[in-house]
């Protein structure tokens, strides 16, 4: 037996997929995986077959045009083309995780394209054609991808699309993180929070000192906050939330030194701050709040809020240094209101590098 993969146009009517499939059944084909495309020309059928040795190119394209189908494509498969597509496309988003670089290749490798090429202009219009697909990058600039045969058909186009967009949104983020030099030497990653890092954040809470966390959520039990309020603060609606990050070099892993979170508060975003002990008085809390402060005022907020003890003095010292605010007290509670909407000021650690 020989693997096979075959394509062919079928009228949308009730019926006709099993005419085929039986005109291939009476040859003794065994049909592993198939997909159904839906077109304004007919049901394209995918198939996945498994055909005896004797059986050549030529027989198949027959019993296919017995059985109803029209604009036949036939070519021998290899055995890993027994992922359903689905299937496909998840492996391929998962390539492009660990090397958002190789987008190109994996579209190549979704659509079993002759080529691929990325473009830097900015399609008018994209779309496809028989042969010819042409996907709008969100980062700038569009793939091109040439495939002679089988006609590309809605379905591919647009689960192509889709990996583009992923790939593009996480090559932003690997745009988004930097190498944060500290006034001491120290290198730290400063980057974006995922649901992935609730981890590390609890190892950060759990290395902290109860008055850190104390400082952090202003209750006096200065307790972790519990898991779902973590994944809030870790994707926050409408805000962010950066993490410092030290990479071990004797055991490749990440720990998480520090958080810095900025939360929508209507017009007003709030920011708030814990940073690990041995990480503290170092100008990381600096560093942080002004990034936060850079990314409110991209994101069109009027001002940024911090609330602190009135006697967390380095925490006011820190606020001191980021702006020019408006402070009122209330008690034993300080907020600080600092206007935003200027260009993000340099930090006391310098970005090393980016990417």
């Amino acid at each position: 037996m020989a693997l096979w993969r075959i394509r062919a146009t079928v009228d949308d009517r009730p019926g006709y997929l099993s005419v085929l499939t039986a005109s291939l059944a009476l040859r003794s084909v065994n049909i592993l995986a198939v997909q159904v495309h839906t077109t304004e020309s007919g049901a394209v059928d995918d198939f996945l077959i498994d055909a005896p040795d004797a059986m050549a190119e030529a027989d198949l394209v027959a019993a296919i045009a017995r059985g109803r189908g029209r604009d036949a494509f036939v070519a021998r498969a290899e055995a890993q083309g027994l992922a359903d597509q689905p299937t496909r496309a998840l492996a391929l988003a998962g390539r492009l995780v660990h090397d958002p670089e190789g987008l190109g290749e994996s579209l190549a490798a979704l659509l079993d394209a002759d080529e691929v090429r990325w473009r830097p202009d900015h399609p008018r219009g994209h779309g496809f054609s028989e042969s010819r697909m042409t996907l709008a990058d969100p980062a700038g600039g569009s793939y091109l991808v040439i495939r002679p045969a089988p006609a590309f058909t809605p379905a591919e186009f647009a689960r192509a699309q889709a990996l583009v967009e992923v790939g593009g949104a996480l090559l932003r983020r690997q745009a988004e993180q930097v190498t944060l030099l500290l006034r001491d030497g120290a290198e730290l990653l400063v980057r974006p929070a995922t649901a992935d890092d609730a981890e590390g954040v609890r190892g950060l809470h759990a290395r902290s000192s109860a008055a850190s966390r104390q400082r952090r959520y202003l209750s006096g039990a200065g307790r972790a906050p519990a898991d779902a309020r973590l994944r809030r603060l870790l994707e926050p609606a409408g805000g962010v939330t950066l993490l410092a990050v030290r990479h071990e070099p004797r055991t490749g892993e990440e720990q998480v030194v520090a958080m810095a979170n900025l939360i929508a508060e209507g017009d007003l975003a709030e920011a708030a701050l814990l940073v690990e002990d041995a990480w503290q008085r170092r100008g990381l809390g600096t560093a942080l709040l002004r990034r936060l402060l850079g990314r409110a005022g991209r994101s069109g907020f009027a001002a940024v809020v911090a609330h602190t003890a009135a006697d967390n003095v380095a925490m006011l010292r820190t606020l001191r240094r980021i702006g020019t605010g408006v402070t009122d007290r209330d008690g034993a509670l300080v907020s600080v209101t600092v206007p935003v909407g200027q260009p993000e000021p340099a930090t006391e650690g310098t970005p090393a590098n980016s990417g």
